[in-house]
């Protein structure tokens, strides 16, 4: 089940940039499983990768790929994504199978292996089913366009236990000239950021040199891939990649960078939160946002250890204004010298606590009224600074452990 009404946008084609998607039947027949992303050699390309210690081999060879581009002073030309198997706890094997994956896409283009970046995505410790991922290549690149429908088909092409697809775009004019940003995300379960806790792809068509392209993609990827959870699990196969194909104007000027910064952290955040909506047997979207923090990591660890509650989560789901929970998990957050005192929470317009305990204002018929909602923001003021945070979390269903309990069969 997911939240809210939240269609596939209309992308505007990139210069450059062409989607291809093949049914290779890697986990099961008649979806789309195996995508291609094509980008033009001007580009330049920056990820972000999970953290992970058994990081995947198709993370291990995409940051190797990526390092050894640039060294050569070059960008990778391609991105492989196969959904289905993740290719993760699988040793050399699976290091071969990811090399071997990125040697047989540049054979078939005509460019180095190196300049092939892998990713994958599926279940964790099986063996990458190489005869059915070569051999979905050719269809892949037969299919390459440039148009948003291919947007859109490479969007539900990289989908697990997603519901639908995940795509957002922005445009910006800079020096009279518009500048483009798409997007498209995965992800619904195994969700607990620590880099980006997905696989996500954005490509614009502005010329950005690569130390500004690290420097946007860490920033905006921290204030919202960085910023969701749904079960505090991180995956082996995170990864982030932005490009910018660099065949549009350029982003230098300081005004320039902010507007791009800012396009950029709108379709970050609306992909981000699209998989707190999609994610795995939710029925509620929930914003916490923390102020009144002397850090902005404070008030993060005071947003997820609300939102990492089992209690306050299925709290959520039930619909039961069960507050108790929340002052509990806000009260064994990791701050020091906690002033409980202080400390003002408000679940959606009502009330919940202020001066130590349960407000004079509050009711059961208002907050319940609140906890019934679709959507829901619970906002917790510490009283001890001036630093904030906002996260997003979803709540915890029957429907999530039955699919995670069936996930494999």
């Amino acid at each position: 089940m997911a939240v809210g009404n939240v269609p596939f946008p209309e992308m505007l084609p990139l210069n450059g940039v062409r989607l291809g998607t093949a049914m290779a039947g890697i986990k099961k027949p008649g979806r789309r499983d195996l995508v291609v992303i094509e980008l033009p050699e001007s580009a330049t390309v920056s990820g972000v990768f999970t953290r992970n210690a058994f990081c995947a081999a198709p993370v291990a060879v995409a940051k190797q790929h990526l390092e050894h581009c640039r060294a050569q002073g070059r960008s990778p030309r391609f991105w492989l994504i196969n959904t289905g198997n993740a290719n993760a706890g699988t040793g050399e094997t699976g290091m071969r199978d990811a090399h071997a994956s990125c040697a047989a896409l540049a054979e078939q283009v005509g460019v180095s292996a190196q300049d092939v970046l892998p990713f994958s995505t599926g279940v964790i410790g099986e063996p990458l089913p190489m005869d059915r991922l070569l051999a979905g290549l050719a269809p892949a690149l037969e299919s390459l366009s440039s148009d948003g429908v291919s947007w859109q088909h490479a969007g539900q092409g990289i989908l697990t236990t997603d519901t639908r697809a995940k795509g957002a775009t922005a445009t910006l004019e800079v020096h009279g000239q518009q500048v483009t940003i798409n997007g498209i995300t995965k992800g619904s379960g195994m969700i607990k950021p620590n880099m980006a806790t997905m696989l996500g792809f954005v490509v614009t068509d502005a010329a950005i040199e690569t130390p500004l392209l690290d420097r946007l993609l860490r920033e905006t990827v921290d204030h919202s891939f960085n910023c969701i959870t749904v079960d505090s699990d991180t995956s082996t196969n995170d990864a982030c990649m932005l490009a910018a194909t660099g065949t549009g104007p350029s982003i230098v000027d300081e005004g320039d960078v902010s507007a791009f910064r800012d396009a950029l952290q709108v379709v970050m955040t609306e992909l981000a939160q699209a998989i707190i909506r999609d994610a795995e047997g939710s029925t509620k979207f929930v914003t916490l946002h923390v102020d009144g923090a002397n850090s902005r990591q404070e008030a993060l660890d005071v947003a997820f250890t609300v939102a990492h509650s089992p209690l306050v989560k299925t709290a959520l789901y039930a619909s039961d204004a069960n507050w108790g929970r929340i002052l509990a998990a806000v009260g064994r957050a990791p701050v020091s010298d906690f002033d409980v005192n202080r400390v003002v929470i408000d679940l959606g317009d009502v009330r919940l606590v202020e001066n130590g305990g349960r407000a004079a204002s509050y009711t059961e018929a208002a907050g319940s009224a609140v906890m019934a909602q679709p959507e829901i923001a619970i906002r917790i003021n510490l009283g001890r600074g001036d630093e904030s945070a906002t996260v997003w979390t979803s709540d915890l269903s029957h429907d999530y452990v039955s699919i995670n309990a069936d996930y494999r069969s």
